[in-house]
């Protein structure tokens, strides 16, 4: 990466030091029409990410259920800031559907089909579910939307890898339990959304973080349950 990095920085700079002439446009390639653009991320805001992770300093738990030290606002702002400078084609929608995992329910199917066929799959997996936010109902009683598509969230728990998770990493308890909603889009389609359990990134990065072989073993087994659950409500399976 360092070479990477080196190159696209000699080359911004080869650029911003050639004189300026007047040169006619070169022709339309036909064949590059389609190719969409590519925007290089702020390189300066790449440094600065590259220094701040480099002088970074992971806690250790000295024992089970340990939060870690509080980030300073300034620094956690500064870093995320850095980080979105390398994506700055992204909207929300899509950072919103980076950041999930969905499904599509089969045609034919009903909301309480698709209900019905996820909370028998997480029954038959113990998984068991913890609650239930049935928010559409919320904007038509309290907001007087009478027009938002039907919307449900639903919460599942499996004890013993909840356990695992929060001995490791207290703060993890933000995300608990795991959310599967159930939502109707504008074009009537029903969609099975969750956040992105999957942690199969975690392959590159050395250490993988400190989740030691215990916790890797919960985290598959979570995410292969919610994926299972998701995928059979997207069915209709029964």
């Amino acid at each position: 990466m360092k070479n990477t990095l080196s190159a696209v920085v000699a080359a911004a700079l080869m650029a911003s030091a050639a004189p300026t002439q007047a040169q006619s446009p070169a022709p339309a390639n036909p064949y590059l029409v389609n190719v969409p653009t590519i925007t290089l991320p702020n390189i300066s805001a790449y440094l600065g990410l590259i220094g701040s992770m480099a002088t970074f300093k992971p806690s250790v738990a000295a024992k089970p259920y340990s939060m870690a030290p509080s980030l300073p606002r300034e620094q956690k702002v500064a870093m995320m800031q850095a980080m979105m400078a390398l994506m700055p084609s992204m909207g929300i929608r899509d950072a919103m559907s980076f950041m999930s995992t969905k499904y599509k329910a089969k045609d034919g199917l009903t909301f309480d089909d698709v209900v019905e066929s996820m909370e028998l799959r997480a029954n038959s997996l113990n998984f068991k579910k913890v609650g239930h936010s049935p928010m559409w109902k919320d904007f038509q009683a309290v907001l007087g939307d009478m027009d938002a598509p039907r919307m449900e969230v639903f919460h599942y728990c499996d004890i013993a890898a909840g356990r695992a998770v929060l001995k490791a990493a207290p703060e993890a308890i933000a995300y608990l339990p795991c959310r599967i909603a159930i939502m109707e889009d504008a074009n009537k389609a029903i969609w099975v959304i969750t956040l992105d359990w999957d942690l199969a990134w975690l392959d590159t990065v050395q250490g993988k973080m400190g989740i030691d072989s215990e916790l890797a073993k919960f985290a598959k087994d979570i995410n292969e349950k919610m994926d299972n659950i998701m995928r059979a409500a997207a069915n209709g399976d029964l």
